[in-house]
C-alpha cells in the first residue's frame, strides 16, 4: 500500500487470536459463552442493587456502575472478536478509530471506578466515624462524572492524534483495534503518540495504582487492630474481593502495555489482552457477589422476583 492518510472507505484487517481454521469453532464458542456470561452476570448485579434498599450505599453504587462499564467494555470488543472467527475480519478505518476511542473510554472508566471503590473502602475502614461526612451520594455521583469526563477526553486525545498518521500496513495481529497495535502499523513518526501514551499511562495508571497500594497498607494496619475476629474476617473478605479485581485489571493491563512495548510478538500480546478486555469483565460479578452475603441475598430476591412474574 502507498503510505498516506486513509479514507473512510479503507479497511484494516483484524487477524484475530488464531488463523488455524480448526481452532475457529472452539474460539467462537468459548468467546460467545464468556460474552453471554458477562452480560447476564452484570445485568443481574445492576437491578439487584437498585431494587434492594439495603444496598443503597456508596460501595454498591460504585459496583453497579462497574457492572455497567463492564457490559459496555465487553460489547466494544467481543462482537468484533466473534466476527474475526467467522472470516469477517475487516474493519473500516473509521470503525477502527471509533473502537479505539470506546475501548480507551471504558478502560479509563473502569480504572476510575476501581480507584473510587478503593477510596470508599479506605474511608470506611480507616475513618469509620467520619465515613458519612466524607462519602455522600453527591460526592459519589460527582466522582463518577469526573472519571467519565477524564476518560472521554483521554480517549478523544489519543484518537485525534491517531488521525494524523499514515499507514504502510493494514493487517492488525489482534482481535480488535488496540491503540498500541495500530501505532505499530504507522509509516509516519509516532514519537509524539508514544510520549502521550507514556504520560497518560503514568498519570492515569501508575499514580492511581500507587494510591491503591498505599491505601491497602493503611487498611491492613487498621484491620489488624480490630478486636473482633468476626469484624477482621468481614473486613478482609470485602477487601479481598476488591484486591482480586484490582490485581486482574491492573496486572493484565500493565502486562499488555509492557509486552507491546518490549515484544515483537503481537499475537502473544493479543492473547494477553483477552484477560483485561474479556475475562476481567466476566469475573467481576462473580468475585463481588460470591464473597458477599448481602449481594447474594439481593440476587436471590431478584431471581425469585423474575421467575414469579412468569
Amino acid at each position: 500500500m502507498t503510505p498516506g492518510n486513509l479514507s473512510d472507505t479503507a479497511e484494516f484487517l483484524l487477524l484475530g487470536l488464531s488463523e488455524d481454521p480448526e481452532l475457529q469453532p472452539l474460539l467462537f464458542g468459548l468467546s460467545l459463552s464468556i460474552y453471554l456470561i458477562t452480560i447476564v452476570g452484570n445485568l443481574l448485579i445492576i437491578p439487584a442493587i437498585i431494587f434492594d434498599s439495603h444496598l443503597h450505599m456508596p460501595m454498591y453504587f460504585f459496583l453497579s456502575n462497574l457492572s455497567f462499564v463492564d457490559i459496555c467494555f465487553s460489547t466494544t470488543t467481543v462482537p468484533k472478536m466473534l466476527a474475526t472467527q467467522t472470516q469477517r475480519k475487516s474493519i473500516s478505518y473509521t470503525g477502527c478509530l471509533t473502537q479505539i476511542c470506546f475501548v480507551l473510554t471504558f478502560a479509563g472508566l473502569e480504572n476510575g471506578i476501581l480507584v473510587m471503590m478503593e477510596y470508599d473502602l479506605f474511608v470506611a475502614i480507616c475513618h469509620p466515624l467520619r465515613y458519612t461526612a466524607i462519602i455522600d451520594p453527591k460526592l459519589c455521583g460527582l466522582l463518577v462524572l469526573l472519571s467519565c469526563l477524564i476518560s472521554v477526553l483521554d480517549a478523544l486525545l489519543h484518537t485525534l492524534m491517531a488521525l494524523r498518521l499514515s499507514f504502510c500496513n493494514l493487517e492488525i495481529p489482534h482481535f480488535f483495534c488496540e491503540l498500541a497495535h495500530v501505532l505499530k502499523l504507522a509509516c509516519s513518526d509516532i514519537l509524539i503518540n508514544n510520549i502521550l501514551v507514556c504520560v497518560v499511562t503514568s498519570l492515569l495508571g501508575v499514580v492511581p495504582l500507587s494510591g491503591i497500594i498505599f491505601s491497602y497498607t493503611r487498611i491492613v494496619s487498621s484491620v489488624l487492630k480490630i478486636p473482633s475476629a468476626g469484624g477482621t474476617y468481614k473486613a478482609f473478605s470485602i477487601c479481598g474481593s476488591h484486591l482480586i479485581v484490582v490485581s486482574l485489571f491492573y496486572g493484565t493491563g500493565f502486562g499488555v502495555y509492557l509486552s507491546s512495548a518490549a515484544s515483537h510478538s503481537s499475537r502473544k500480546s493479543a492473547i494477553a489482552s483477552v484477560m483485561y478486555t474479556v475475562v476481567t469483565p466476566m469475573a467481576n460479578p462473580f468475585i463481588y457477589s460470591l464473597r458477599n452475603k448481602d449481594m447474594m441475598g439481593a440476587l436471590r430476591k431478584l431471581i425469585y422476583r423474575i421467575f414469579s412474574l412468569h
